[in-house]
């Protein structure tokens, strides 16, 4: 191949030659056979002979007064653009590009369990922010129990008292603004749940009085708006076959001591009490090596909720139970607290609300 002189002009001798990297060689036009092949440039061929064996190909010789610099960088690029990229080679171009066009969206999706690993809030964290607001609650439990008014003499005043931790949990959900339960729907109906609860309470202090239907009628709307808030998923077949079978079996304690209407009322009760139950404990999960927070406080309130209302009924229609008023309201309080505190799913939704909202 010739090369061009300082001067400019085209010099015929041989020139260096210059390295060309791999597979830029131009192909060879059809018809037309390429260097080294016979009768190709330098392939002894009668073509070759007529062409000269120092005159370079067409698509290789630079032009007069060029730069070998320029032949070199056309070759090259030449070479490039007729080369086809291995599988290999196309699957990583794809991936460094993936970034630019999709920007945040190229960062790979977490898997459910890792999602839910990495939004769990340990339960030190959630004393340190839900506690505070607990705070008026406990205090109303500790005055229902210091007072201890005598169940035999309904008045107002009993009522309230017994109504007041109750109207501290309507605060504990409030406390995280009225925005938050209108953005939750769980939590709306959890908080509509504690209306009807302290409207059960109520009646049920002139129970003696013939107002126990009615509270149990305020009850039985409270469990169906829990059971709404907890949801329909999972849906976790095998717990909800539990719950039915634990359901007959206090039904069929209760059972020979019922009559007339609570033959029928209370065995819907138990119905609803015992779906409340399955919807609540549906949740509980292992997520790596704990369980959610709410999804646990939901399962242990309405646990909590069956044995006291199962206590209730014995006490009521079958025998007196031992202490049965401080088990009645403890588990009671404990129950209605656990289950106001599962609506408070987790801090990050509430954060993204306010700041949706500061936005």
């Amino acid at each position: 191949m010739g090369s061009v002189c300082p001067t400019g002009a085209w010099d015929p001798r041989p020139g260096p030659v210059l390295a060309q990297p791999r597979g830029s060689r131009p192909r060879s036009r059809p018809g037309r056979p390429g260097p080294g092949s016979p009768g190709g440039a330098g392939g002894g061929g009668a073509r070759g002979a007529g062409r000269g064996l120092g005159r370079p190909a067409p698509s290789d010789a630079p032009p007069p007064g060029s730069s070998p610099l320029i032949g070199r960088a056309r070759r090259d690029v030449t070479g490039i653009a007729a080369r086809t990229p291995a599988p290999g080679e196309r699957e990583a171009v794809r991936v460094r590009a993936a970034p630019l066009r999709l920007g945040l969206r190229s960062r790979p999706r977490a898997r459910p369990a890792a999602a839910a690993a990495a939004a769990m809030v340990s339960p030190v964290t959630v004393v340190k922010s839900e506690g505070p607001k607990l705070v008026p609650f406990f205090k109303a439990t500790c005055v229902y129990f210091v007072l201890w008014l005598p169940s035999t003499s309904p008045s107002w005043v009993s009522a309230l008292i017994k109504c007041l931790p109750i109207f501290c949990l309507w605060l504990f959900l409030l406390a995280h603004g009225l925005g938050f339960l209108l953005a939750h729907p769980s939590a709306t109906r959890i908080f509509v749940g504690l209306v009807f609860s302290a409207l059960g309470d109520a009646f049920l202090i002139w129970q003696d009085q013939g107002y126990f239907v009615h509270g149990l009628l305020m009850f039985a709307v409270t469990h169906m708006l829990y059971a709404s808030a907890f949801g329909m998923r999972p849906l976790a077949l095998r717990t909800g076959l539990v719950m039915a079978v634990l359901s007959c079996l206090a039904y069929a304690l209760l059972y020979p001591c019922l009559s007339d209407a609570f033959t029928y009322l209370v065995g819907v009760y138990v119905a609803l009490i015992g779906f409340m139950g399955w919807r609540a404990m549906a949740g509980l999960r292992l997520v790596g090596a704990a369980w959610r927070w709410t999804e646990l406080a939901a399962g242990s309130g309405a646990v909590l909720f069956i044995i006291s209302d199962l206590t209730i009924a014995l006490n009521k229609f079958c025998f007196l139970v031992p202490y049965s008023r401080a088990l009645i309201m403890s588990t009671y309080y404990a129950a209605q607290m656990l289950i106001a505190l599962s609506a408070v799913e987790s801090r990050e939704p509430m954060e993204d609300y306010r700041l949706s909202k500061a936005n």
